[in-house]
């Protein structure tokens, strides 16, 4: 029997090579835009954001040409964007793209495979259970540890919590799986007073609202007071941070983990980027003791610059991440050792995993310790030269966040509003302790030492400004 004839596009060629031709021209557009961002503000032109409105409103009736709409998307869209991956963008806790990822997205994009099952792609499997393992080894975690990528530590925080509370009700008698939440025995949740709102969210989520969190005090960095913490028991679900997103000081661990785990309680750790501290041995006793705990939640698109989305939920028993999560269907049964889709929230989802792998592969142990090491070193001189220049460094400055002050409120608003304005680089605001306060996050790879004496330059001489006009 012949082979039938291949079908062709709207144009009558071979479909494959269109698609080939358009996914190279992306790649060229791609590569264009990379080496245009440092020539580039941090943030769009008004006129770059007002063009947006070129975007059609209306749904067209007919086709359009895709080499046609690939256009748009790069002539109005690309202009618009915020330059995050350049060095000089200092908002959010948003990560840049390393290199070999950002590549790697392009090829693993053109894969297009479905890590659900190992049986979906037998490459993305593969990849995901080694950027797992290497991923839970380089944050010293315990070797029964099995971790499972995810959109974010949002989602990470929530899979931790549902270990957390199933496995609890679990050891109480009570099946989460067969007989729901109402009428289950009580869970009390112990969470530190500056646990991030995405944890809150999280909780909700899973059942608890805010009235059922019992907030642990804190000090004037950030951290859990261990002799003001509440006592605990076997039917408590405890929730600390590595890394507070405003000071970037950690709990200590150290002192309260064991205390929770010999009362029989659970304890989870929010570490969305300070949980990389514990790949550095320089900064690894920020953190120390965190490996203690029974569930992690961390963000591979944060510190370890991988592409967006791409968070890791991380469980220190197998089997309670897989109470808590895991599907039950004939067409979905395996006997494969690692099924993504049964050890987190999502059924069908991207292969993330090679693009961790792909950073991991290519920077190795002494490349990731070098990244933390050097954001932390340059979070340092950004405060130490803020500090220099007459803003008021809030809190000592670890990890890769630095929080000042100007005057009073109304100037650190002020600058921070001339900041953005002024386009040399990006940096967001916040409010620590009752006062508001400039929070600049040292994240992205691409950062050199030139980029933060530029990017605090730039931000002094916006002070300056104020006093002129």
């Amino acid at each position: 029997m012949s082979s039938p004839a291949p079908s062709t596009d709207q144009r009558g060629g071979d479909p494959q090579s269109a698609k080939s031709r358009l996914v190279l021209d992306a790649a060229r557009r791609a590569a264009t835009y990379i080496d245009g961002c440092r020539d580039r503000g941090v943030f769009p032109t008004r006129q770059a954001v007002s063009d947006l409105a070129r975007f059609p409103r209306d749904l067209a009736r007919e086709p359009v040409p895709a080499h046609e709409v690939l256009a748009m998307l790069d002539e109005v869209g690309s202009p618009a964007t915020v330059v995050s991956t350049a060095g000089r963008y200092f908002g959010y806790v948003n990560g840049g793209t390393d290199p070999v990822a950002a590549a790697a997205a392009v090829l693993v994009g053109a894969w297009d495979q479905n890590v659900a099952l190992p049986v979906m792609s037998p490459v993305a499997a593969h990849l995901d259970e080694l950027a797992a393992r290497w991923s839970c080894q380089l944050l010293g975690l315990p070797d029964t540890a099995v971790a499972a990528f995810c959109s974010g530590a949002t989602i990470a925080n929530l899979t931790g919590i549902l270990a957390a509370r199933d496995a609890l009700l679990h050891r109480a008698g009570w099946s989460v799986e067969r007989r729901g939440l109402a009428g289950a025995p009580a869970l009390r949740v112990v969470a530190s007073a500056e646990i991030h709102a995405s944890v809150v969210k999280a909780l909700r989520a899973a059942g608890f609202g805010a009235d059922q969190i019992e907030r642990a005090p804190t000090d004037d960095r950030g951290r859990v007071l261990v002799d003001r913490f509440p006592a605990v028991d076997d039917r408590t679900v405890v929730l600390l941070q590595a890394g507070n997103v405003d000071t970037g000081h950690s709990d200590p661990f150290d002192q309260l983990i064991p205390v929770v785990r010999d009362r029989g309680g659970w304890v989870h750790v929010d570490g969305a980027f300070g949980l990389w501290a514990a790949a550095s041995e320089t900064q690894r006793h920020l953190v120390a003791g965190v490996e203690s705990a029974d569930s992690w939640a961390t963000d591979a698109h944060k510190w370890l610059n991988a592409p967006y989305d791409s968070g890791i939920a991380i469980c220190r028993d197998p089997e309670d991440l897989r109470r808590a999560v895991a599907s039950h269907a004939a067409y979905l049964s395996t006997d494969a050792e690692r099924a993504p889709a049964h050890l987190g929230l999502q059924m069908s989802q991207r292969a993330r995993g090679a693009e961790v792998w792909a950073i991991l592969a290519g920077r190795g142990r002494r490349g990731v310790a070098d990244l933390v090491d050097s954001l932390c070193a340059h979070a340092t001189r950004m405060a130490a030269l803020l500090a220099a220049g007459g803003a008021r460094v809030l809190v000592p400055t670890v990890l890769n966040q630095v929080l000042v002050r100007f005057d009073d409120d109304e100037t650190t608003d002020a600058v921070i509003a001339a900041v953005q304005a002024d386009r040399t680089c990006w940096v967001a605001g916040t409010e620590w302790h009752g006062h508001r306060a400039m929070r600049v996050s040292v994240c992205d790879a691409a950062t050199t030492v030139t980029d933060i004496e530029i990017a605090a330059a730039a931000i002094l001489r916006c002070r300056r400004a104020l006093d002129v006009t």
